[in-house]
């Protein structure tokens, strides 16, 4: 729709109620989608890092295990531990109490402690405590019976003396197929929990039954990851593995792959462990991830939210001012419907003006074409008399040597003839070179603009001037820094203006003792050309209009020569300008696109 055309007020609400809700509708399913995005983000940056640290939290609890399970396969050989179990003397007995305290102390075992095969301990670590274990019966607990019965046994339980949760370690000790009794190890993981609590996540091992036997955080010790049915609670308490604890469940729910327990939120991972049927399960807390990818959404909803609003106030602009421009339209209607018949007569009047109008803008062109033909055929009467000196002196070279080869040619010289025809061809070739730049330059019709070797166009140029600048006796220094840049132009209509500043030059040089012109050609983007003379200068009184056709400062001259220069140096997309001449004179620089 055409800004003329008139658009009604009901038209412009439509467009602001539709782009509107448009706007409305972009947000709400932005910012659907960013909250989708969010979430997927902040799941994605939760599990990442709750697999990481899992994986690392579970190669430090290895590193503790493997470090104690050797200890027990250790003392099953060793000579006072089966000393002490054959004899069960007490000097035997205190005397395996001392060795296990020290090799406790030096292992950072919790306890060491031996059962005979009624599982009676009868020396332990910690025999000087008040806890000690020495004459402490724990036939009852699992590891003494997995150990008699299998050789080995692991079981994570709360110390039936201490009351403190550890994982003990039993290995049966054996001499010649006797059943001796059992070496058990205790460590407690206090340590290990405390570097897992420096982590914002929460990591934790549960039993083959569900239950928390290892936790960063100690209110979830003893619980257990869902419902244990009563009789499975009978069970676990009659082995005393977890002392009088409830073993209630965590209050946990799964809701769309997060774990909720409580009012946290959480995203697991899970890593098997080499304790039996154990599992480390590392809940990292989904709140940090999800703040950031909601910080970020929220950005970009903002962001989007700034965009829309935008594009709403400039429609609501842009409503104002058809609106305002209809209002000026209704008016200008008004006022048509009153003056009807006399616009119409005004409108022909105008319409005539614009036909005459544009029969004076073809004139014009078709006069500019012709000055600037006539200014090339003026050129040309003015350059005839140096362009026939210069083919004369070729002409009369050739008849020289033509009369000098036919001599030659009758004393039977070849080698001297060939030589002159040589001559003679090249005088040719330069004879030709004449004619055809000045055939050229005559030309009517311009060639198409293109890349001219500038060079190429100075030198025609030269050729075509160059011997009245010496009949003048005029000084010419002609300086190319680049002699292989091409510039955009036409060379034909180049050489033209180059001819027509040279002639200028000579011009204001004709009276002036040691008379001097320079050519410099320099710069590659631009390409400039500067001609200057020492000459008188341009007078202050033409500066203003220069350029302006018929506008000159000689007495015998058109005005035309500059005028249409800077006509041909805008139509190649560069300009000529008037420049201070280092030489004193005026000074003229032309400035065109590097091609």
């Amino acid at each position: 729709m055409s800004d003329s055309t008139p658009i009604g007020p009901q038209a412009n609400r439509r467009r602001v109620i539709v782009a509107a809700a448009a706007g409305l509708a972009i947000l709400l399913v932005a910012g659907f989608a960013l909250a989708q995005w969010a979430a997927g983000r902040a799941s994605a940056q939760a599990d990442l890092e709750a697999r990481q640290n899992a994986r690392a939290h579970a190669s430090l609890l290895e590193s503790e295990l493997q470090k104690f399970r050797l200890l027990p396969r250790v003392l099953t050989e060793f000579p006072d531990v089966r000393a002490a179990l054959a004899d069960k003397s007490a000097a035997a007995s205190r005397r395996l109490d001392r060795e296990l305290e020290q090799l406790a102390a030096r292992t950072d075992a919790t306890v060491i402690y031996v059962l005979d095969a009624g599982g009676t301990t009868i020396a332990a670590s910690n025999w000087r405590a008040p806890t000690s274990f020495v004459g402490q019966n724990y036939r009852f607990r699992p590891y003494f019976q997995g150990a008699m019965q299998r050789g080995a046994a692991e079981l994570f339980a709360l110390g039936t003396v201490s009351g403190r949760p550890g994982l003990y370690l039993a290995r049966r000790v054996t001499v010649g197929g006797r059943q001796l009794g059992v070496i058990v190890l205790k460590v407690e993981f206090d340590k290990l929990e405390a570097r897992w609590a420096d982590s914002p996540a929460t990591t934790l091992v549960t039993d083959a039954a569900g239950i928390v036997v290892m936790s960063s955080d100690p209110r979830w010790r003893f619980r257990s990851f869902a419902p244990i049915s009563a009789e499975a609670q009978q069970r676990l308490r009659a082995t005393r593995s977890y002392g009088e604890a409830r073993l209630a469940p965590l209050p946990a729910d799964r809701i769309d792959g997060d774990l909720r327990i409580g009012d946290d939120l959480f995203r697991q991972a899970d890593e098997r462990v080499s304790l039996p049927g154990s599992t480390l399960r590392l809940l990292q807390p989904a709140g940090p991830a999800r703040a950031s990818a909601g910080a970020i959404a929220r950005v970009i909803f903002l962001i989007l939210l700034i965009l829309v609003g935008a594009a709403i106030v400039t429609l609501l602009r842009f409503v104002e001012r058809q609106t305002m421009r209809q209002a000026a339209h209704e008016a200008l209607e008004r006022e048509v419907a009153a003056r009807t018949r006399d616009l119409r007569t005004a409108n022909e009047e105008l319409r005539q003006a614009s036909e005459r109008q544009a029969e004076t803008d073809r004139r014009y062109r078709a006069a500019r074409e012709e000055l600037a033909q006539a200014s090339r055929l003026g050129s040309i009467g003015q350059i005839t008399a140096g362009v026939a000196h210069e083919i004369n002196q070729p002409v009369a070279a050739i008849r020289t040597f033509a009369e000098n080869a036919l001599a030659y040619l009758n004393r039977e010289q070849a080698g001297k003839a060939r030589g002159n025809l040589d001559h003679i061809v090249e005088l040719t070739a330069r004879v030709g070179a004449i004619t055809g730049e000045l055939r050229n330059f005559a030309r009517r019709a311009p060639a198409p603009l293109g890349p001219v070797p500038m060079q190429s166009a100075i030198d025609g140029a030269l050729l075509l001037i160059g011997d009245r600048l010496r009949a003048q006796g005029i000084a010419l220094d002609v300086e190319v820094e680049d002699p292989a840049i091409a510039v955009h132009a036409g060379r034909v209509r180049l050489e033209q203006v180059l001819i027509n500043l040279l002639q200028n030059a000579a011009e204001a040089v004709r009276d002036v003792d040691g008379a001097r012109v320079t050519l410099l050609a320099h710069g590659s983007a631009p390409v400039l050309i500067d001609i200057c003379d020492n000459g008188p200068g341009v007078p202050a009184e033409i500066l203003p209009q220069l350029f302006t056709p018929f506008v000159t400062g000689r007495p015998d001259g058109l005005g035309l020569g500059l005028a249409i220069a800077s006509d041909i140096m805008s139509g190649f997309g560069g300009t000529l300008t008037l420049i201070p001449s280092p030489l004193g004179g005026a000074g003229f620089r032309l400035t065109l696109r590097p091609a």
